[in-house]
């Protein structure tokens, strides 16, 4: 270590020394591991004399309480300083004079910003003491940042969890969704979610984990655009980090209960969706910090317990058990200063969660309930070094983990065999029973007609079934209800592993600095998953209208179901779980060059992706280099360094004191690490299967459900690409007033999807379409290991358009925060990642959709147009104010644009298939109808009551949707099933929450 520090300590370069920087910069590569976007902010700044001349020798020392120990630098010949790798919080900058004379400035340090604070030299005291605010322009890199303070937090109506922060983001759709995130340019599985630093994106999928909450988060941090190479931001959408509180040199503790009852929670509407109930709430909290030893070590713990249930249950069935949800969250964290130059912090947060009666519909018997556990482990190690005033290093490992198992309340126990049968006479006690809708006659006028011959041979098989099995709707039997046992046992676990280690130093040639950043990151993300499916798993009935392979003999019953629940002879599982695996890689590298009134950033960000399925082996002299071996890793697919470097260019110009108006380009490489799984091999031993029974319940044959196994890959795929062009310009016009206005647009290309070899001659593609298959060969490689007759394709003109225009205000003063913003956008494109299955809200696998799945779903199927996450307008406007007699009223106003829809109807393909499924098959233009703009209001009261030095009673109210806004959307948008145009899902209701806090 003593000879990398010494190199590390280089003296600062002289003018006649500037060329030699680059060269210095390129060699750090090799011999430090590059940086990270650390868990920290920073300061920088200039000194300068009373003439405006560079002052150098100042020396600048930052205290604050959640710091351990004082930072110290000193200004360089250049006038210019900087404290880097500072925790984020309030700080005292003292400026220690060369003559003895000091002045001070108070300046808040955001997570991942760095505020700016210029000082010039008073000649009129020796000695000056000025403890002020310093209200700066943070220090423009030519990007959309946005940083949300604990004040901002606790001031406003925000919510309990992660996701409810996502509101107070400008340009970022508000969103009730409880899966998907929310759109801003990009799919809702582009964002980025991190958590003190660690991606909780779910592996696989991109979706935000449920686990996550906000009563930790001290700060968030948000990047919306305009990235540089600093931080391994990969995302399509918008990057959102937090980081959690930490300790001081003082003890300090709060409990907190808050509770929201269904007498506080208004009627829900809910459509035609017979489903009812009583919800309470209620949220426990409690934390507790300070030092251990005093200016050295300081611990943050806290306990959280949310818990939900809902009674007086009922839907098309009748009463249902009352659900229930309990969690309990334990977070730990310690903060450690060996020396003023080392700074270390380690936590550990935990969380158990348990639901029961879940999953139960309007139209779901009570026995085909669920049941689940879910737990989640986010372990951190992270450290920094002040090597000296131009250098620091950093690093961080993380492990995140998440165990979920989920199981029917209702469980069937009984053997499962190509050689078994399925029990006709008690068809809810052999799976989950889809039980059937009646046909309506095609001729009205006569019953007889031969017209009517297969609705009337249908309803004679299916009218017993509703009958027995269907709900009661004003007193007759209706069918279309579920009954029997949940279909599915589900064991799946996620794990991310990943390291980053950072080193940033500066460089100084006359008047122009150059910051350069290096870093690098490596992270393992895995899935196990074992899914059995509950006795037959999903049952649905056919009547004789559905023919076997053979043509002929007519089908009564299909049962869909996966193929781990086959046993064999001995009852033993014929599958083992399936092992899905990504590697991914990034190294970044970034120069900050400060010359004059403009900072010029210019980087770039290289990654390598590489995908592991199970189920193969690597042989020599086959047609597809493999041979099948039962639960074997192999490396699956691999994008290459030279096909992911994403270069990051922006220009800051600070034209005035307080004004700056800047332009950016970034590329952005998505990963597609959900593939892993969606095209393992393992898939064709996990795969689904139907299986056929006659009138009987006898086993007539079964097929593998052809677009649920292995996939091979169309070779030289280009990856995933966002192309992003920014101009912008921000202004403090006075203290207190920000203003911001930028221009933004976004183009994303080279989509993969799973689709068959030969979609593109199949499906009738417009003129011009290649007619070439996507993987020439794939007869013999199915020939020779099997695999699906779908494969992984960068699909043709696969493309979407951004375009934003936003503008937005701050106003703060000693006691009002207001910040308001508007944002016109258009999102259009022909590839909808957001609306690809029948759930609005839902995890699907990112290259393995709906889309280009058959006839109808093809891009040229009327899927250009107006893309689901389209929000022509949005404002947004929200604040707090501070009474006198230590009140404070907040206050969060959102008015946004309807979600875009288009009908889906089969019939228009039905030349080119036989499927009756609307799902996916568009019958005009994407995005031809739009829902109702949602406006909202809400609103919140805290009051602090001091009851003794020290101590306070704080009671709040906050009161969401005040005026019970209830919009709809998620509409029906199949026209061959009922309630088509209706919506499915609403905002939810007007609900108040009341809370009691001690603290001291």
């Amino acid at each position: 270590m003593l000879k990398i520090s010494k190199l590390l300590r280089k003296p600062r370069l002289s003018a006649t020394q500037s060329l030699t920087w680059a060269a210095l910069a390129s060699s750090m590569l090799v011999i430090s591991a590059p940086a990270v976007a650390q868990q920290a902010g920073g300061v920088t700044g200039r000194i300068t004399q009373a003439d405006g001349t560079a002052l150098a020798g100042v020396t600048i020392e930052a205290r604050g309480d959640v710091l351990p120990q004082p930072r110290t630098t000193t200004s360089a010949e250049n006038g210019r300083y900087q404290l880097p790798l500072l925790p984020p919080g309030n700080y005292v900058l003292t400026f220690k004079f060369p003559d003895g004379s000091e002045q001070k400035r108070n300046v808040a340090v955001k997570l991942q910003q760095k505020s700016k604070v210029d000082m010039a030299q008073s000649q009129e005291f020796d000695e000056i003491v000025v403890v002020g605010t310093q209200s700066s322009v943070v220090t423009g890199r030519a990007s959309l940042k946005n940083s949300i303070s604990s004040a901002t937090i606790e001031g406003l109506p925000v919510g309990q969890d992660y996701r409810d922060l996502q509101k107070l983001i400008p340009g970022v759709q508000y969103s009730e969704d409880t899966r998907r995130g929310p759109n801003a340019g990009g799919s809702g599985q582009d964002n980025m979610y991190q958590f003190d630093g660690v991606d909780i994106s779910l592996p696989m999928f991109g979706t935000l984990s449920a686990e996550p909450s906000s009563h930790d988060i001290d700060q968030v941090s948000v990047v919306r655009g305009g990235a540089t190479a600093i931080g391994f931001n990969r995302s399509g959408g918008f990057l959102m980090n937090t980081i959690s509180k930490r300790g001081t040199d003082e003890f300090h503790g709060e409990i907190s209960y808050k509770t929201q009852t269904a007498g506080m929670t208004g009627s829900r509407k809910n459509g035609d969706t017979p489903l009812e109930f009583d919800e309470d709430r209620t949220w426990i909290t409690a934390n507790l910090s300070g030092p251990i030893i005093k200016d050295r070590l300081f611990f943050y713990t806290s306990y959280y317990r949310p818990t939900k249930t809902r009674d007086n249950v009922s839907n098309a069935y009748g009463d249902v058990p009352n659900y229930s949800s309990k969690r309990n969250e334990f977070f730990g964290k310690l903060t450690f200063s060996p020396t003023d130059d080392i700074l270390l912090d380690a936590s550990y947060r935990t969380s158990d969660r348990s639901d029961r009666t879940e999953d139960v519909g309007s139209f779901t018997a009570a026995s085909a309930a669920n049941g689940s556990d879910t737990a989640q482990d986010i372990a951190i190690v992270e450290g920094s070094w002040i090597v000296d005033e131009d250098s620091s290093l950093s690093f961080k490992f993380t492990n995140f983990e998440l165990k979920s198992t989920g199981r029917p309340d209702t469980l069937f126990d009984f053997p499962r065999s190509l050689d078994g049968k399925l029990d006709v006479s008690a068809l809810d006690k052999q799976g989950l029973f889809l039980v059937p809708k009646l046909r309506d006659l095609p001729n009205q006028t006569d019953v007889n007609h031969p017209d009517n011959n297969a609705a009337n041979a249908f309803n004679a098989f299916a009218t017993p079934l509703v009958n027995k099995y269907g709900y009661l709707d004003n007193g007759v039997a209706a069918g279309g209800g579920v009954v029997g046992g949940g279909s599915t046992i589900n064991d799946q676990d996620f794990s991310r592993i990943s390291f980053e280690v950072a080193y940033d130093r500066s460089f100084y040639a006359g008047d122009t600095t150059h910051d350069v950043h290096i870093g690098y990151q490596y992270q393992e993300i895995e899935e196990d998953l074992a899914r059995n499916s509950n006795g037959w798993g999903i049952i649905t009935a056919h009547g004789g209208e559905t023919f076997a392979e053979d043509g002929v003999t007519p089908v009564y019953y299909v049962a869909r179901l996966n193929q781990m629940s086959l046993e064999g002879v001995d009852g033993t599982a014929l599958v083992p779980s399936i092992k899905s695996k990504s590697k991914l890689q990034s190294l970044e590298i970034n120069d900050t060059i400060e010359t004059g009134d403009f900072t010029i950033n210019v980087g770039a960000l290289i990654s390598n992706d590489i995908l592991f399925g199970q189920g193969l082996r690597e042989k020599e002299g086959t047609v597809s280099g493999y041979e099948v071996a039962l639960g074997n890793q192999y490396k699956m697919y691999e994008v290459d360094w030279t096909d992911m470097i994403q270069p990051r260019f922006g220009i800051n110009w600070d034209y005035s004191d307080t004004s700056a108006v800047y332009v950016n380009y970034a590329r952005y490489n998505p990963s597609a690490s959900s593939l892993a799984r969606a095209a393992s091999w393992g898939r064709n031993l996990q795969k689904t299967v139907d299986v056929f029974f006659d009138e009987a319940g006898n086993i007539i044959e079964s097929t593998s459900v052809r677009s649920s196994s292995g996939k091979v890959f169309q070779e030289d795929m280009s990856p995933r690409k966002i192309d992003e062009f920014l101009i912008g310009w921000n202004s403090q016009i006075t203290d207190g007033l920000m203003l911001r206005a930028h221009v933004r647009y976004r183009e994303g290309g080279n989509f993969w999807e799973d689709t068959e070899n030969n979609a593109r001659s199949r499906f009738e593609p417009p003129a011009g379409t290649p007619t070439t298959d996507y993987v020439p060969n794939l007869a013999d490689i199915r020939a020779e290991i099997g695999g699906s007759s779908y494969v992984i394709a960068q699909l043709d003109n696969a493309y979407t358009h951004y375009w934003e225009v936003s503008a937005e205000a701050e106003y703060t003063t000693e006691n009002l925060f207001v910040s308001a913003s508007y944002v016109w956008s258009r999102y259009t494109g022909n590839f909808d990642q957001d609306n690809t299955t029948t759930k609005n809200d839902a995890d699907t696998f990112i290259g393995s959709s709906f889309i280009a799945d058959g006839a109808g779903r093809q891009l040229w199927n009327f899927r250009e147009g107006f893309l689901r996450g389209d929000r022509r307008h949005q404002f947004k406007l929200y604040g707090y104010y501070q009474f006198d007699w230590d009140g404070q009223l907040g206050a969060f106003l959102i008015a946004q644009s309807g979600q875009p829809w288009e009908k889906w109807d089969y019939s228009l393909y039905s030349h080119l298939t036989g499927s009756k499924s609307d799902t996916s098959r568009y019958a005009e233009p994407a995005g031809s109808r739009r829902t109702d703009a949602h406006v909202q209001l809400d609103l919140s009261y805290t009051q602090n009551i001091e009851v003794y030095n020290g101590y306070t009673v704080q009671l709040r109210a906050d009161l969401f949707n005040v005026f019970d806004k209830q919009t709809g959307y998620n509409i029906q948008n199949k026209v061959n099933s009922a309630g088509f145009g209706e919506a499915r899902s609403f905002y939810n209701p007007r609900r108040l929450q009341l809370t009691a806090k001690f603290r001291f």
